[in-house]
């Protein structure tokens, strides 16, 4: 889908007064910085409405069109994607729905999957830092509030390759849906969670300083989990570990055991009744009983 620029005059953008657009302008005035001793992020562009900003991000990436630093933001996607290629749908201005395309050199390939971890850890704590919400993470990916005393999962990231040099990371976040609007039950906001802010312009700018942040450390530490205090910090914040939970894997297998550890390859590792220590890599994980 081709994306329709945020300033098209088609486009009603104040179809609902409690989700007023976001300023783009404003935005790259406080957060793209220019010159060598500039900060991560090289560019921020605003559109009104695209498939997905993953796909649109990576097509850039791969033909030379973006650099490092690239952040695409869209109001509305109609063809996000999550892991597992599930998709993800929310009302116009009721989120944050964004790409950011990072090239980190230095870092040996097989640390790239710390990625999405590290991206987990940076919103979790840009969204308590701005919004008051403690907001926890689920192996791998899942940012999950508390709404009414229960869990629910308030957004997500995907982490895709582009080209040999590049990662484009995407970040969904629910801000402003409504009870009605939730896609399934297990679904949640900020605004549920009780966020002291909805204004997705100030949660904006405290997740890309957030991930501006935590990737700085990481890179200049090799991509090294334990040097960079990342390993520590997302097990601090992971809500599975200590639960029994249940793994499921490719090719219709399942493993069932207590979420143990992340380990230095940010594998989820299991202990199973066999008394087996077995880590995960790739799979989704089903939190079976409280910690």
């Amino acid at each position: 889908m081709t994306p329709r620029d945020a300033s098209d005059a088609n486009d009603n953008r104040w179809s609902d007064l409690d989700r007023p657009p976001l300023n783009a302008t404003a935005l790259r005035r406080a957060l793209v910085r220019d010159g060598a001793d500039g900060g991560l992020w090289s560019d921020l562009q605003v559109v009104a409405g695209t498939g997905s900003t993953n796909s649109d991000l990576v097509g850039l990436a791969v033909s030379g069109k973006a650099d490092e630093g690239t952040v695409l933001v869209a109001e509305e996607q109609n063809a996000g994607r999550g892991r597992l290629d599930r998709r993800w749908t929310a009302p116009a201005r009721s989120g944050l729905f964004f790409s950011v395309l990072l090239k980190p050199t230095g870092v040996p390939v097989e640390r790239w999957g710390w990625l999405p971890l590290l991206t987990g850890v940076a919103v979790a704590t840009a969204l308590s830092r701005v919004a008051g919400v403690d907001t926890a993470l689920k192996w791998p990916n899942d940012l999950l509030v508390t709404v009414d005393g229960g869990e629910r999962k308030a957004g997500g990231i995907l982490a895709e390759r582009a080209g040999s040099d590049a990662v484009v990371v995407g970040i969904g976040i629910n801000v402003t849906l409504r009870e009605d609007e939730l896609p399934v039950p297990g679904a949640g906001s900020l605004a549920l969670a009780g966020a002291t802010t909805t204004d997705r312009d100030t949660v904006l700018r405290a997740v890309l300083r957030s991930l501006e942040q935590w990737y700085g450390k990481w890179v200049a530490a090799g991509g090294d989990p334990g040097a960079s205090g990342l390993q520590e910090t997302y097990a601090a914040g992971c809500a599975t570990l200590g639960r029994v939970v249940r793994a499921e894997l490719p090719g219709d297998r399942s493993i069932t055991g207590e979420a143990v550890a992340v380990d230095g390859d940010g594998r989820l590792v299991l202990a199973t009744e066999e008394g087996v220590q077995q880590p995960v890599g790739a799979g989704d994980i089903v939190h079976l009983r409280p910690a």
